[in-house]
């Protein structure tokens, strides 16, 4: 493998697996807002329960997530050197703010968060739930911001070499910014959703802390059943407004080369050297329907409407797309019979749906890492689209020691993530039931030593 293979592979890898975390995290920041409320409101120590057994998965989580995003920062120092010099002045600002903005909100109130309950008052650790949740949020706008500009920089002239900002709200609301962030956070919210319905899944299948099990999944679908729909219309808006903005992107999408072609690829095994696919199957007329003709004679773009050497590579680019796509249907089919259920009253009941929930656990990150596989390859072969080259932009590091540090942080990644799942199962398999203060009565009814912090041991009492 070339230097610049090795390179994007050592950046792919590691924002992938920073990426997982984030799906996770941001949305359960945002859960345990809502269930430390609900708490607090209706006085029911189920939430409180819910709370506490989520807020173990939340916490680490968040820190492998806070270690992998140091990880890229300097990767763009050392890998993309040539980058990082002439997009300094823009990108270093923007993700400077994040660190300013959201990280010292994050690292400010995380210690409440986690250590509080029980020690502070209820007030204060609501406000510091809400002040991670909102630092969560704001970590990924201004991430969005500076790979949105890349995607369609705007708000800059060059001077002397480097990417000099003349306008910083051209520069932070470039074009693609304000679809593509509404589109993160929702995929985030929707991923923790189901997340946390399939590990409330699994409670129902085993038929253990059944009041936790069934209001964490009611919320969570609940959450997912609301935000789907938008979430298909934002992703429809998203590819309206910016595909024109980089046609190769959605000319490698379609899975064309250079036949027209009215129907829709549904599976294809691109052959880029050959520029034709090996093996493909489409559905006659849907893609002339896609854009707005149900006449059969609007036909996809093809790829070659861009110049060779400005393609990117049609792989990633076409699976990107439909495993997002695939995974937004088979996730929309999941809450829409869950709805039907519900209405049926049989969503406590449905033992087959309760195993497949626990099976869809993934598949929200699953869909939400292809997207970004989408985003990123179809940008190719641009850092800052139209304007600087990958090739141009990368280090000239040795390639053997390149080589070994793919390698090495590959396997340390992998190393993390197993412990991760770990955690999570041996988590599942404690279970919630040590968090619930019922127990702790009946266990301080029979004598036993339980100690439960601070305000709650005072309201059991």
């Amino acid at each position: 493998m070339s230097l610049i293979d090795l390179s994007r592979w050592q950046f792919a890898i590691t924002v992938i697996f920073h990426m997982t975390f984030p799906a996770i995290t941001v949305g359960l920041s945002v859960l345990l807002c809502v269930l430390y409320a609900l708490h607090w409101r209706s006085g029911r120590l189920v939430y409180l329960q819910m709370f506490r057994f989520w807020r173990r998965i939340f916490a680490v989580g968040f820190a492998i997530g806070v270690v992998a995003g140091i990880v890229i920062t300097f990767q763009l120092g050392l890998d993309w050197g040539v980058y990082a010099a002439k997009t300094g002045p823009i990108i270093g600002p923007i993700v400077g703010m994040e660190v300013v903005t959201a990280f010292f909100v994050e690292a400010g109130f995380i210690g409440i968060l986690l250590y509080g309950d029980g020690r502070v008052r209820r007030g204060t650790m609501f406000a510091a739930t809400v002040m991670v949740a909102l630092g969560t949020l704001l970590s990924s706008s201004w991430i969005i911001a500076a790979n949105s500009w890349m995607q369609t920089p705007a708000g800059f002239t060059v001077r002397n070499g480097q990417f000099v900002p003349t306008n910083w709200m051209d520069a932070i609301f470039n074009p693609s910014f304000g679809w593509r962030w509404p589109h993160m956070v929702l995929a985030v919210l929707i991923s923790a959703s189901f997340f946390v319905a399939g590990i409330g899944a699994y409670y129902l299948v085993k038929g253990r802390a059944l009041p936790f099990a069934r209001r964490t999944v009611s919320i969570a679908l609940g959450v997912a059943a609301v935000l789907l729909p938008v979430q298909i219309s934002v992703g429809d808006q998203v590819a309206e407004h910016l595909f024109p903005l980089q046609p190769s992107k959605a000319e490698a999408a379609e899975g064309n080369w250079s036949r027209p072609n009215t129907g829709w690829v549904l599976f294809a095994i691109p052959d880029q050297e050959a520029r034709h696919n090996i093996a493909e199957v489409s559905i006659p007329c849907l893609g002339s329907a896609f854009y707005g003709d149900l006449s059969c004679k609007t036909a996809n773009p093809p790829l070659e409407l861009t110049p060779t050497a400005d393609q990117p590579a049609m792989t990633p680019v076409f699976w990107g797309f439909r495993i997002m796509f695939f995974a937004a249907l088979w996730m929309f089919g999941c809450v829409f019979y869950a709805t039907i259920l519900r209405l049926r009253r049989r969503l406590w009941t449905s033992r087959r749906f309760h195993r497949f929930l626990l099976w869809t656990t993934p598949v929200g990150i699953i869909a939400l890492l292809g997207g970004w596989v989408l985003a990123e390859t179809g940008r190719q072969p641009w850092l800052v689209f139209g304007l600087l080259r990958t090739s141009a932009a990368v280090s000239q590091l040795a390639p053997g020691e390149l080589l070994f540090s793919v390698l090495a942080f590959s396997l340390l990644y992998l190393v993390m993530l197993a412990g991760y799942v770990v955690y999570i199962v041996r988590a599942m398999r404690i279970g919630p039931e040590g968090d619930d203060p019922d127990e702790v009565v009946r266990a301080r009814s029979i004598g036993a030593r339980v100690p439960v912090p601070g305000t709650d041991q005072q309201r059991l009492s």
